[in-house]
């Protein structure tokens, strides 16, 4: 069996990552569905042209990158948002104790406005360009410890409406996938040491110039392109920022 073809041949570097490449490819076009299954690692040696072996480690890395799922005795899927997997890969936030739990979120605001020039270089937009603009409160044991400022390019949301968003039927990044087509797969985060403006001091019940925690989150779908900015505000009194580094 040849390695390539003229037709779907892997770009330059490792015949693996060619192959990851165009499995990529068929992620970001909806070829195969959150949830549904990717067809046989034989099968797709015989698409691309390629050994099974040189497949497999393709697929690998997408597993360790949360974009499949294996499932034993079952075969490999497209990775789907839900609760559980929100908790688990970008819910960092938790009581001093540890213990994970999915926070209440209640909407607080929903407008279409501009990007300013922070949220166009996050968003790789440019400033002025069409943006949604959401702001939640997360409770979590009914106390309000987070405010989640979101920005959306609106763009790729494009008819996002507030009922919409308010009324979804699970998390909001399953909201993006079932809605819009786009899944986030991973996230860039970066903390720093904040006071309490006036607004957010009100929604967490603390005192203006109080200590928070910032966290920007940049969330990213598939070839790392960028479609959700996010500024989240944490009390942390009694709770903290949690994140489990893999040796």
């Amino acid at each position: 069996m040849n390695d390539t073809n003229a037709s779907e041949a892997p770009l330059d570097g490792p015949l693996y990552k060619g192959v990851k490449r165009r499995l990529t490819d068929a992620l970001t076009r909806g070829e195969w569905k959150p949830g549904a299954a990717i067809p046989a690692e034989r099968r797709l040696s015989e698409r691309f042209q390629i050994s099974v072996g040189t497949v497999r480690k393709a697929i690998d890395e997408l597993v360790a990158e949360n974009i499949l799922i294996r499932q034993q005795g079952r075969g490999t899927f497209v990775a789907s948002h839900n609760r559980e997997r929100e908790l688990f890969h970008f819910l960092h936030v938790v009581p001093e104790d540890g213990t994970k739990q999915y926070p209440d979120v209640q909407l607080q605001s929903f407008a279409r406005g501009k990007a300013g020039r922070r949220t166009a270089e996050a968003l790789r937009i440019a400033p002025g360009d069409g943006v949604y603009r959401i702001r939640n409160v997360l409770r979590l044991d009914a106390v309000p410890v987070i405010v989640d400022d979101i920005a959306l390019p609106a763009q790729r949301f494009a008819g996002l409406t507030e009922r919409q968003f308010r009324e979804r039927r699970s998390t909001i990044y399953n909201l993006y996938q079932e809605a819009f087509g786009i899944s986030v797969v991973t996230a860039r985060e970066r903390v720093r040491a904040l006071p309490a403006d006036e607004s957010v001091a009100a929604l967490l019940g603390i005192d203006t110039g109080a200590a928070l925690l910032s966290i920007r989150r940049i969330a990213l779908t598939y070839r790392e392109l960028p479609v959700e900015y996010r500024v989240s505000l944490v009390n942390t009194v009694h709770h903290e920022y949690w994140a489990e580094i893999g040796g």
